[in-house]
């Protein structure tokens, strides 16, 4: 059979859902184009990890091409999907050229919404990628070195507040392990500034964390974040976010750092397909996953939209993995004749972690908190990790960051743009007297302001 008789499948996205859609054709007849404007799979889940300095890179991703090489019907190619083109089944790719499909699977994920007012972007970015991460994880560690350097008290006292907007799992995640790595990772290693007296705040619009568990999960929630120190304000919606601080009506926090977690909205691409979209950008689909009137379009994962019992399909990974497989099984069924039946989500419950032995999980008729929920969200995350090494390294950075608090990936490459370092406060270097082997680090001298 030649490729032309071979029905072509094209997948754009190569997260979960894009991904499992690939995997289940293994075994098929059928051509796979893969496309991704990047080149690598992410681990989502873990990637405020990143951002914190818990994990490198290359710990929670993994390439594409690697992943899928013993897949000869798969063809993955690094490039952006600028429009579709459903009527003659061809997509316009962003480098040039397009690409005619038999059946098309989008699964191009969501991208980070700020409700109307883009330009906070600049000054509370969110975290969706490696890029994301790597930028996060440099603003939090150059804010405790602008600290250190700072001569002006209250200036100090700014780079050292941090302020975590949203109070879902990203947002409980950053927070609670932003106030480890203040009160234990740092705790000794700088002489002027304290990270200890850092300030993290989380900042949540509605009235509880973690809002899609059940009321006393969520209230542990809390109770587990204000023990790391954290403080948290809920039914405070934020309305003026700038470079220094943020406003809560009349409520002004002052704060060098400010991370998004607060909302996301679906990829722009669903807009090429011609229908309606929800207020998110999503696509409504059919309950078997495709788009009514483009039969050969499947849309999946964050892009798309489906009530399964009168409940909607959640966000998660667990639901884009098992809505990439339905659509590849769909097609499969398509392609032999046959008709298609409808996607049943199985939800197998939430999970968020907060810090260390501190975590929540609703399994359905299970609920647990604390250590018990941290070792089950810990055994679950790795066991979804892709490939042996990222299972391995994982397990020894966590084991090591349990027995010691240090994080290894704390490296700051790169600036931000338009960034200046600010002049140290050399006089008061030159006037601080060397303190004897053994002695706390923290403890100010005479000198110093």
């Amino acid at each position: 059979m030649n490729n032309k008789e071979v029905p072509h499948v094209v997948i754009v996205g190569g997260g979960f859902g894009g991904l499992w859609a690939a995997r289940e054709f293994r075994r098929d007849a059928v051509r796979i184009t893969l496309i991704d404007r990047n080149n690598h799979h992410l681990f989502q889940p873990l990637l405020y990890q990143v951002a914190t300095a818990g994990l490198s890179s290359p710990d929670i991703a993994a390439p594409l091409r690697h992943i899928l090489r013993r897949q000869g019907n798969v063809t993955v190619l690094m490039d952006e999907v600028s429009g579709i083109e459903p009527a003659t089944k061809q997509i316009r790719l962003a480098a040039g050229g397009s690409l005619g499909y038999d059946y098309l699977i989008l699964a191009s994920g969501a991208r980070h919404a700020y409700f109307g007012r883009d330009e906070w972007a600049s000054h509370a970015p969110g975290l969706k990628t490696l890029d994301d991460a790597l930028a996060i994880r440099r603003r939090i560690l150059t804010a405790f070195e602008r600290a250190e350097a700072e001569v002006d008290p209250e200036r100090r006292r700014a780079w050292l507040n941090f302020v975590v907007i949203g109070g879902g799992p990203t947002g409980v995640e950053l927070a609670g392990t932003l106030a480890e790595i203040a009160r234990h990772t740092l705790r000794r290693e700088f002489r002027r500034a304290d990270p200890t007296r850092a300030r993290i705040v989380l900042v949540e619009a509605g009235t509880r964390v973690l809002s899609t568990l059940p009321e006393p999960l969520s209230q542990k929630a809390r109770q587990q974040l204000e023990r790391l120190g954290v403080e948290v304000q809920t039914g405070a919606p934020v309305t003026a976010v700038d470079a220094d601080g943020i406003s809560l009506g009349d409520e002004r926090i002052e704060a060098r750092t400010v991370l998004w977690a607060a909302g996301v909205a679906a990829s722009p691409l669903g807009r090429s397909l011609g229908v309606s979209l929800d207020r998110a950008g999503r696509v409504p689909v059919a309950s078997d996953l495709r788009v009514p009137g483009h039969d050969a379009v499947f849309v999946i994962g964050d892009l798309a939209t489906l009530s399964v019992d009168g409940k909607p399909v959640p966000g998660v990974a667990p639901a884009a993995k098992q809505m990439g497989t339905h659509a590849a099984r769909m097609i499969r069924r398509l392609i032999g004749g046959q008709s298609t039946s409808g996607f049943r989500y199985r939800d197998f419950g939430n999970l968020a972690t907060i810090g260390r032995w501190a975590a929540v999980a609703d399994l359905g008729r299970v609920r647990l908190s604390g250590m018990v929920a941290w070792l089950f969200w810990l055994f679950i995350h790795i066991l979804f990790l892709i490939g042996f090494r990222s299972r391995l390294i994982v397990l020894i950075n966590w084991a090591w960051s349990y027995w010691t608090y240090q994080r290894h990936a704390r490296i700051i490459v790169g600036t931000e743009p338009g960034e200046t370092r600010p002049a140290a406060d050399t006089d008061a270097v030159n006037r601080e007297r060397v303190e004897p082997a053994g002695a706390d680090p923290r403890r100010k001298t005479a000198a110093a302001p």
